[in-house]
């Protein structure tokens, strides 16, 4: 049976170093669910929840199609209107878009069918705001970073002054892929990519 593995075909998107680099991560498709506040508070985990069991349900309605996958990282993107809500860590205005990358051959019935059968199964909060979206970085600056994700700070302001030095400027917003499994890691051994996509400074 044929076995689409995302981390191995789209490796930029799923491996760095630990010094920054300037990558290319192409259009690529996601499950997501977007959401304001602190990542702490239940709509985060409500997002997780709904994201991991309509990724599983898709991928075993695919699996029987004789087209299985392996269930990608999860990741984020975080952003602000006000960008001291982060240095000043005002969490509850943090605005953030959960997501968890699926192959291409995923469509949009696809997703509704998943849905239904998830609803079938269990009373899962948060289903009816996940969507199937593209998404494309482009070009970007990242890092794999190794620690706890409330010790990033250092490590995303060396990547951006690295962008900085190699005539890029930030836009769009902050990504991270959560290489690690977050409830059984020590926060000390979690793997992060950090990304932020950029362009040229003109």
């Amino acid at each position: 049976m044929e076995k689409t593995d995302l981390k191995k075909t789209q490796k930029v998107a799923f491996t760095g170093k630990k010094d920054p680099q300037i990558v290319t991560i192409p259009a690529l498709k996601y499950l997501s669910f977007a959401g304001k506040g602190s990542p702490d508070a239940p709509l985060f985990e409500e997002a997780i929840g709904a994201l991991y069991g309509l990724a599983y349900t898709i991928k075993f309605m695919f699996k029987e199609r004789e087209l299985d996958f392996v269930v990608a990282p999860l990741e984020a993107q975080w952003w602000s209107d006000d960008l001291n809500d982060f240095t000043e860590n005002r969490k509850e205005n943090w605005l953030w878009k959960a997501m968890i990358c699926v192959p291409d051959f995923v469509m949009p019935s696809d997703l509704e069918e998943g849905r239904e059968k998830v609803r079938a199964k269990k009373s899962l909060s948060g289903l009816d705001q996940v969507v199937l979206e593209t998404i494309e970085d482009g070009e970007a600056v990242q890092v794999l970073y190794l620690g706890a994700y409330s010790e990033e700070a250092p490590t995303i302001a060396m990547m951006h002054h690295f962008a900085e030095e190699e005539g890029y400027r930030l836009r769009s917003h902050h990504r991270e892929v959560y290489l690690s499994d977050m409830r059984k890691t020590p926060p000390d051994k979690l793997k992060t990519i950090i990304r932020h996509p950029v362009e040229r400074v003109k």
